[in-house]
């Protein structure tokens, strides 16, 4: 409490101990701001009125020093155009002497539930942004972090390409949080999940009655992403009808819901994001090229974890402390070996594969030390049956095993002509990266072992 009349503290002082509330008392604005610099208070009653430094000048310096302490202006000669004042400069609220103690009561209740939710929204935000954070120290992820600081501040659309799992939604979020519109809303939408039937609707919304089971209007996502940003995840999957709607918001700037004849202005952002070559899907004609060159402003590729091993100690860290706090669990160890264990594995389900092992060596290895055995029991790694090279197997007793065994032995063959690179290989031997995937898990091939 700041006032220079000795009563007037008194009688708060009085008010708020009988409520159970601890007060500290300055007869002046510079006295006042020596205690919230020494001792941070949960609310300030500040006196408009004080000889020497007056209350407008010190609530400026007090917001200065701590601007998250709510103050409360009290005058006897209060004006509109003083609150008004107040207000600008941060106050939470003003008051008139003399000061009723139901009133003086219900502000700092007021003030104090507005501090808490502040604080709980901002730990929120914290929070959120931790689970969203990029994490690594590999080139190949600081390629990534640099075409985010350079696309972040511009409008520009973005086209992020990357297998499934390797953090595509981290980026976009990166560049939202990084960019002039991060106050707006970060809207996504996952193309290959709505059924095409419901993808329009969902996209740019429909009036009431405008299909069949339309019972009321509805807000598509563009209008929701209004002044902020859309992600469009698996763009890819999107049907050659919603790509020419897209298409005319990235040109236009402009919505129309179904069953309306009125369009709307949108100042949207886009980030589209896709697991696949959508230049092969250009050639088969399954995308639009003029909509892959408005999405591709600039394109950003995210390395698959397979390529930036090295990142694995600084993830497996993150996700320990991740879990651990958001499950009130004790921090569990990863031996060396442990760690190892997991630098060694492939990860063809990318970080995302990775984040969900930790949750679960977290939540189902009994001790606070996680060693090699239970990396190894949880992946998986030997769990099938591994198929041995040429040099050292047994000669096989059924035509089954001859094939499997030279299946292996061509796999790996070609996939050291081709240093390793999956599409480059499956390319090669004219198969799906998908299909040889399935064959490296089927004969336990891995590059660390057959080189």
């Amino acid at each position: 409490m700041i006032d220079d009349e000795a009563a007037i503290r008194d009688s708060v002082r009085m008010i708020l101990e009988y409520e159970g509330y601890e007060c500290q008392l300055a007869p002046g604005g510079q006295e006042g701001i020596a205690i919230v610099e020494k001792d941070p208070p949960d609310l300030v009653f500040l006196d408009i009125k004080m000889p020497g430094m007056d209350g407008l000048e010190a609530l400026g310096r007090l917001k200065e020093l701590n601007e998250r302490v709510p103050v409360v202006i009290i005058s006897g000669h209060g004006t509109v155009s003083t609150a008004v004042e107040a207000t600008k400069l941060g106050a939470f609220d003003f008051i008139e002497k003399p000061l009723a103690s139901e009133r003086v009561l219900v502000t700092i209740r007021n003030a104090l539930d507005q501090h808490k939710l502040r604080d709980e929204n901002r730990s929120l935000r914290r929070a959120i942004e931790i689970r969203h954070e990029l994490i690594g120290s590999t080139a190949a992820l600081g390629q990534v972090m640099d075409a985010i600081g350079r696309a972040a501040p511009t409008n520009a659309t973005v086209l992020i390409r990357g297998e499934s799992g390797v953090g595509k939604e981290l980026v976009a979020r990166a560049i939202h949080r990084n960019s002039l519109r991060a106050k707006e809303r970060f809207v996504q939408v996952n193309c290959a999940a709505i059924p095409e039937d419901l993808i329009e609707s969902e996209l740019f919304g429909h009036e009431k009655g405008s299909f069949t089971g339309a019972t009321e209007k509805q807000i598509g996502k563009f209008e929701q992403a209004d002044r902020g940003t859309i992600f469009l995840d698996e763009v890819g999957d999107m049907s050659l009808r919603t790509q020419a709607k897209v298409l005319r918001v990235l040109q236009e700037g402009e919505v129309e819901r179904l069953g309306s004849a009125r369009t709307m202005k949108v100042d949207v952002r886009v980030i589209a994001a896709t697991n696949k070559n959508l230049e092969e899907e250009i050639e088969k004609g399954t995308f639009r090229e003029d909509l892959y060159f408005r999405l591709s402003v600039i394109p950003i590729y995210v390395a698959p974890l397979r390529e930036r091993a090295e990142d694995i100690p600084l993830l497996v860290r993150h996700f320990v402390d991740l879990f651990s706090r958001e499950n009130n669990f004790k921090p569990k160890r990863f031996t060396p070996a442990a760690t190892d264990a997991l630098v060694r594995n492939r990860w063809k389900g990318n970080v995302r594969e990775l984040r969900n092992t930790i949750e679960r060596l977290i939540i189902m290895t009994p001790g606070d030390l996680i060693d090699e055995r239970d990396v190894r029991e949880t992946v998986r790694i030997d769990a099938r049956s591994a198929v041995p090279d040429n040099s050292t197997v047994e000669r096989p007793s059924t035509l089954r095993q001859f094939k499997e065994l030279s299946e292996r032995v061509f796999l790996v063959e070609k996939l050291r002509e081709n240093g390793w690179n999956i599409s480059k290989t499956a390319e090669a031997i004219g198969t799906p990266r998908s299909n040889l995937y399935k064959k490296l898990d089927q004969y336990n091939i891995r590059q660390e072992t057959d080189s």
